[in-house]
């Protein structure tokens, strides 16, 4: 299993930024650029939601309708890394944000970072 850890989580306001990260580690039989990644969300009280996915090779991304144009997600193979850069914040925005590797159906997931969005 792949081993991810999500970090920059914070509360903010709305209409600010925040970058997400996760590291991977713990790689067996293949490396990070092996695996597709993705970011999920968790708001209370409501279903784990998908807000963002990158290929690979880091050249096709697809977006939630209700992030689109805001969020940005986007790796680093070199560092096996995975971020989501979040601006224009809402309320809506808020929950627990988890990123997920994915390869030949396998999945592994981090233990999220919570994304408070207040005013």
């Amino acid at each position: 299993q792949v081993h991810l850890v999500e970090s920059g989580g914070g509360v903010v306001q709305p209409g600010e930024s925040l970058r997400l990260s996760c590291a991977a580690s713990g790689f067996t039989d293949f490396t990070f650029s092996s695996y597709a990644m993705n970011w999920y969300r968790q708001a209370p009280g409501r279903e784990r939601e998908f807000v963002a996915a990158i290929t690979r090779a880091g050249d096709n991304t697809i977006y939630a309708g209700s992030v689109k144009g805001r969020f940005t997600i986007s790796r680093d193979n070199d560092k096996n890394m995975t971020y989501l850069q979040m601006s224009s914040l809402k309320l809506g925005d808020t929950g627990v944000y988890y990123c997920d590797a994915v390869r030949d159906s396998r999945r592994s997931w981090g233990q999220g970072t919570q994304v408070t969005v207040s005013s």
